[in-house]
């Protein structure tokens, strides 16, 4: 989640092309962004604020923003915007400087919203920040009631947590936020984030939720590069174990492409890999066979359920994560290293069932034949620490969906 890349010639058009024809359809972006957001300027000379005053908007930067979000938008890619990072409501260890009052964050809000009204924008609070005090909640508040005056209400709302944390601690029952985004982040390998959106998916009322940042490709374990740099396996395991667990979908991130990482600038955090290099990191082209997947299949009729999992579903990297359509058509089962599952086919399948290993590093499938609805024992085709597998179940009572990606 870097600022507004230029969008020509210097590389945004680049990245946003790449970006869209490996099937993202989100992209997330900062307006007031977080490294010295309001005193450095973009590669246009200019600044986003006026004497640092959220009322007082730079025309002429705002018009550079709209132009990215176009062309974002001519290439079918939405743009979750972040009006800005939450270091200017909550420094906590960020830059700041805190300017945001709940005058001024509705005045902002309105501005930005307007500006954007007829674009296809997601709008963002909070920016890897908590809220810690009223002045906090305020300021949110008036910056999604500013937002909700200048569209009309026509776009999406959520919020951004710091690590570990979900914008249902904060503002699940407020009206504006939509969804609810979580933050598993980077502090470790095999962060147990479906039971952060299980946690989410369980509330009343019930939101949407999704995994708004977890693991990085490219990023240095805990932010230390001694121990270790997560990987495409980091990044599968997280996007399979949350959306499987419930959420309506996910959020890739590599540590090099967020900052725009190039030979000869100050890395963010340890950043090793040029951001052109880093976008064909292989995660990036591997969460297109997760959406191939889900698409293959009715996504509306998609619940989480771990009863189908006889033996013990597994905790640490072993912990195998569960889902289903609700009309019996179909299961699917993500193993994260390969090993052996007992699946109670007769919790979800009438009759027989059609079964096949799909490869989430490839993108494809091997069939394993016809099964009675019994309850069977699956072994994937290989097994080790990155050799995850999806068993995929489908109904032969229902419609058989073309899409599924077999040979």
């Amino acid at each position: 989640m870097g600022a507004f890349p230029p969008p020509k010639p210097a590389g945004g058009e680049h990245y946003l092309r790449d970006r869209a024809s490996k099937k993202f359809n989100v992209i997330q972006a900062v307006a007031l962004p977080e490294l010295n957001g309001l005193t450095v300027p973009n590669r246009y000379g200019e600044l986003p604020l006026n004497d640092n005053d959220p009322e007082k908007p730079n025309k002429r930067y705002f018009e550079h923003v709209e132009l990215v979000v176009d062309l974002a938008n001519s290439l079918g890619l939405y743009v979750g915007v972040l009006p800005t990072w939450g270091d200017k409501v909550n420094r906590k260890w960020g830059v700041g400087p805190e300017i945001f009052t709940p005058r001024n964050a509705y005045a902002y809000g309105e501005f930005l919203a307007r500006r954007l009204r007829d674009k296809m924008v997601i709008w963002i609070l909070g920016g890897d920040r908590p809220c810690e005090n009223e002045t906090h909640y305020a300021v949110w508040r008036s910056m999604a009631e500013g937002l909700r005056k200048g569209d009309g209400g026509k776009h999406l709302i959520t919020y951004h947590p710091m690590g570990g944390m979900s914008s249902s601690t904060f503002f699940h029952n407020e009206p504006w936020l939509d969804f609810n985004m979580a933050q598993s982040g980077h502090s470790a390998r095999n962060i147990p984030n479906y039971e952060m959106v299980e946690h989410d998916y369980s509330l009343k009322p019930s939101k949407p939720c999704l995994d708004g940042e977890a693991r990085y490709e490219d990023h240095p374990i805990n932010w230390k590069p001694e121990n270790g740099w997560f990987d495409d396996h980091d990044a599968r395991q997280a996007a399979y174990w949350s959306v499987f667990a419930g959420a309506f979908g996910h959020a890739y991130g590599c540590h090099d492409v967020w900052q725009f990482y190039e030979e000869g600038c100050e890395p963010v955090s340890h950043a090793r890999t040029p951001w052109r290099n880093a976008l064909s990191l292989p995660g990036a082209f591997q969460m297109q066979y997760l959406k191939n997947l889900l698409e293959s299949f009715p996504m509306l009729v998609r619940i989480p359920d771990q009863l189908i999992i006889l033996n013990d579903a597994g905790g640490g990297a072993e912990h195998a994560q569960a889902t289903r359509g609700a009309d019996g058509s179909y299961a699917l089962v993500y193993i994260p290293t390969g090993r052996e599952v007992s699946i109670a086919l007769n919790r979800v399948f009438k009759n027989g069932v059609a079964a096949y290993w799909y490869n989430p590093r490839t993108g494809r499938s091997e069939a394993l034949g016809e099964l009675d609805n019994s309850e069977k024992a699956f072994k994937p085709p290989s097994k080790g620490p990155k050799e995850d597998w999806v068993l995929v179940l489908i109904s032969r009572d229902a419609e058989r969906e073309t899409l599924f990606p077999l040979g």
